[in-house]
């Protein structure tokens, strides 16, 4: 297949996306980049704990917890019981997180307790100039309210032990406890005693030094910090790289450049929004590296509430009484989430027919035992609206004698009954603190999202399933 997608032409928005990751350290920044596209784009901030008024033609978002955001646009021929064209993506990573109480000493240093966030590749944590990024809870007045914060410069580190003190690490392998030596390193107890006068000598489950950077970065007394939760994250900026420059080497790929996809469609679709009589949806859930079962996460009700609240919303004296069922049966999810690459070292992991490649385009996930959610009429729609969009596909199931991750996917097709296929963008170093993908399926994959919100309703009305 003759795709119009090159490096050259799909290196503009490899480059944009950079761009947005690197402002979207932690779940928290990454949403509040979204958001702030959104509002950029004529779209109004609802809030869950209000009545909305929504009306056909309306751009809308809202978020929840701060860690998840759904935004949708409404076709303005949209009556209810039509259906809702969706994207669900997840906004988190694996990562470290601050311990309720942080504060470690440990022969003549200061360290931060953590605790580890998903499934990582922890090893490659070590060595690495790492910073904080999340959210303080700040006292103002008689409120109390959230700030993101991010320190833009490395302040940690977790040193590795040097080889004289471990010859056995490159014959038996890199070991550690994730408890006592995954710990970074913040200061020196002289240094932090000496240079830096501890303002906060009463706050004991974190570090002064670290609460006194977080209060001087947010302009506020460091006794009006009444809570936190920061992501340890990595301070190297994401970049195009390769010697052709035709990689994208990055923190959090998985699975913000699915984020990153559905919303550049979103966006890029709604001239057609006019003529559209269904409802546009991008949904970027948090805590799906461990499980979904959050409020904000898609275990939670957060998908079935907002279907069944617009379409509520926009009912008629004549609308049938069974038209939010009516609506889901004739709705569609494509649940994204970063595929595996097949690795050039390690070949044998993956299915020997069922091998993805870089810049080969986007991957459709299958399971038998329904680890993803695609089935055939799902998997036949992806189809189609590929060969409308000139971007190429390809297939990927695990070997049978090897484990399957899973997504959103399952989870949000049985609670919400509608039809799902999953898929990624493929990529290497799935969950290392630093990722690879190819900068020519980000273009592909972005037009294949912008087609789906462009044209599914037309190509969905051709399927029979269940007639």
């Amino acid at each position: 297949m003759t795709t119009p997608f090159t490096l050259e032409n799909s290196l503009p928005l490899a480059k944009k996306f950079v761009e947005f990751v690197n402002k979207s350290k932690s779940p928290y920044f990454a949403v509040d980049t979204v958001k702030k596209t959104l509002l950029n784009n004529g779209f109004q901030h609802l809030s869950e704990k209000e009545s909305w008024s929504l009306k056909p033609s309306g751009r809308y978002f809202f978020t929840r917890n701060h860690t998840s955001i759904v935004a949708f646009a409404i076709g303005a021929k949209y009556k209810s019981g039509n259906g809702f064209k969706i994207i669900g993506s997840h906004t988190d990573s694996p990562d470290l997180r601050l311990k309720p109480v942080s504060a470690v000493n440990s022969q003549g240093y200061l360290e931060i307790g953590v605790q580890t966030y998903g499934g990582g590749l922890w090893h490659t944590w070590f060595d690495r100039d790492l910073t904080v990024s999340g959210r303080v809870m700040v006292q103002e007045g008689d409120r109390i309210v959230q700030k993101l914060v991010e320190i833009d410069r490395p302040i940690l580190r977790i040193p590795t032990l040097a080889i004289h003190l471990d010859r056995s690490v490159n014959t038996e392998g890199f070991k550690f406890s994730t408890e006592t030596q995954l710990l970074p390193v913040l200061a020196t107890t002289i240094q932090a005693q000496l240079t830096h006068p501890n303002k906060s000598q009463n706050k004991l489950d974190h570090h002064g030094l670290l609460l006194d950077m977080l209060a001087e970065k947010l302009k506020v007394d460091v006794q009006d910090i009444k809570d936190l939760e920061l992501s340890v994250v990595d301070t190297q900026p994401s970049t195009v790289g390769g010697a052709l420059n035709e990689f994208v080497f990055s923190p959090r790929l998985d699975n913000l450049l699915s984020c990153f996809c559905s919303l550049e469609a979103l966006i890029n679709s709604l001239p057609t929004l006019d003529q559209d009589k269904d409802v546009r949806v991008i949904a970027m859930f948090d805590n799906e590296e461990v499980g979904s079962e959050s409020a904000p996460g898609a275990g939670s009700n957060l998908m079935d509430d907002t279907i069944r609240r617009i379409n509520l919303l926009l009912s008629s004296q004549d609308t049938p009484v069974d038209s939010f069922s009516t609506t889901k049966s004739r709705s569609f999810l494509i649940s994204a989430d970063m595929a595996h690459a097949v690795h050039p070292n390690y070949p044998e992991k993956h299915q020997a027919q069922h091998r993805p490649e870089i810049h080969k385009g986007l991957v459709i996930k299958i399971n038998a035992n329904q680890r993803y959610a695609t089935t055939t009429p799902s998997a036949l729609l992806i189809k189609l609206l590929a060969e409308k969009s000139n971007s190429p596909l390809q297939k990927f199931v695990v070997r049978n004698d090897s484990l399957c991750g899973s997504t959103i996917g399952p989870m949000l097709s049985a609670s919400t009954g509608i039809r799902t296929v999953d898929v990624g963008i493929p990529q290497l170093s799935m969950h290392s603190i630093r990722e690879q993908c190819g900068v020519v399926d980000i273009n592909s994959a972005t037009k294949l999202f912008q087609v789906f919100f462009d044209e599914f309703t037309e190509m969905n009305e051709k399927l029979e399933v269940d007639n």
